[in-house]
């Protein structure tokens, strides 16, 4: 980590803040999740130290225990507020003698991150973005300079937490592609956690060589295979197949009628979700009238303002917008991007208020038509 520190890199990664793991600079070993786990269901998400007591689970970064970094799942917050910052200034205009002057609406001069610890669905989530937001022709240049200019250090899971879906989507739980270096956690050394390391980039390669290692060995990396096959076929959660053309021929099923009426339009889902780009454009001047700002703020389907046009919104019902999420992120998305806005990372089943699974809402739409996973 210093290496990157070194470099002039900003490191972000997972950390202990308020009661969660979620993402923010890191500077040493001791600011990463130290020796926590998280317990994570349908509205649920509880910090634990990995001996399983409540004790210190409250914030920090945790005791030592057994050295584990991380067995934590997908952290509560994404990358994409890295990349794609939640509040962004596009431009800014100022009063002066003979009219306004507009300061340069170049891109700023982007931020050099080091992602450290990306999960494999939030690798799969980067690629979603960059298929979106990233591609040439429509690329938002803020977010395309601060992709460039960073370095992702991926890691393998060896733990799935109860809302993890990554396996049935093809999205974890090993990383395929999308990092400079991969690193997989190995419990149980004689002197704790040991990693293997792999690169997947020049630029990876050129980091490990400056970095004290030596090849694995064919035990490490059998124990590797075999953590991560476990990690998948621990999965409980599990999205039904050919969901696309599911819901594509289901806009009119009675279960957006029933889903909407424990739906809080709350947008937890949309804030959560590592793939979500909505956004809206705020305008503000100052009391004096003398500067003017345009930002970008994110935005979610599930306002009733997102959707309006001359005449009023046009998802005003609570069903309406369940289902323009849905069917955006599972099927329709298909069509845009050629892949799946959902990465199975299951923040949204986690942080929904009303414990709302996606997973679930396919199946019964599923076996409304009388299917099955086989």
């Amino acid at each position: 980590m210093q290496r990157l520190v070194d470099d002039g890199l900003e490191v972000v990664g997972p950390k202990v803040e308020g009661g969660a793991v979620v993402l923010g600079a890191v500077r040493d070993p001791d600011d990463l999740p130290v020796g926590v786990t998280t317990e994570q269901d349908a509205g649920r998400y509880r910090l634990l130290p990995r001996d399983g007591t409540d004790e210190g689970a409250g914030g920090g970064a945790g005791g030592a225990g057994d050295g584990v970094v991380f067995a934590h799942g997908a952290p509560a917050h994404h990358w994409k507020r890295y990349l794609y910052p939640p509040n962004e200034l596009l431009s800014r205009m100022r009063r002066q003698a003979d009219g306004f002057a507009v300061d340069s609406d170049a891109p700023p001069s982007a931020r050099r991150y080091a992602l450290f610890g990306v999960r494999p669905c939030d690798l799969n989530a980067l690629r979603v973005l960059d298929a979106a937001i990233g591609a040439k022709g429509a690329a938002d240049v803020r977010y395309v300079a601060r992709r460039e200019k960073s370095i992702v250090i991926a890691v393998n899971c060896t733990r799935s937490v109860a809302t993890c879906f990554c396996a049935s989507m093809g999205t974890g739980p090993r990383g395929k592609a999308g990092y400079d270096l991969v690193m997989t956690e190995l419990e149980g050394g004689e002197d704790g956690p040991r990693f293997v390391v792999a690169s997947g980039s020049p630029r990876g390669a050129a980091l490990l060589d400056g970095l004290p290692h030596q090849p694995a060995s064919a035990d490490d990396l059998a124990a590797e295979a075999t953590a991560i096959e476990g990690a998948a076929t621990s999965q409980t959660r599990r999205m039904v197949p050919d969901v696309a053309a599911l819901l594509g021929r289901n806009l009119e099923h009675r279960q957006w009628a029933q889903v909407a009426e424990r739906c809080l339009a709350c947008a937890n889902c949309t804030l959560v979700c590592p793939t979500c780009f909505c956004a809206t454009i705020e305008e503000t001047t100052d009391l004096a009238g003398t500067t003017a700002e345009r930002r970008r703020t994110w935005d979610s389907c599930f306002t009733s303002d997102f959707s309006y046009i001359h005449g009023g919104s046009i998802r005003r019902s609570g069903a309406a917008r369940y289902r323009q999420w849905m069917t955006h992120k599972l099927s329709s998305w298909w069509q845009q991007f050629e892949m799946s806005g959902c990465v199975g990372c299951g923040r949204c089943i986690a942080w929904c208020p009303v414990g709302i699974d996606i997973t679930e809402e396919a199946r019964t739409i599923r076996d409304s038509e009388g299917g099955s996973d086989r």
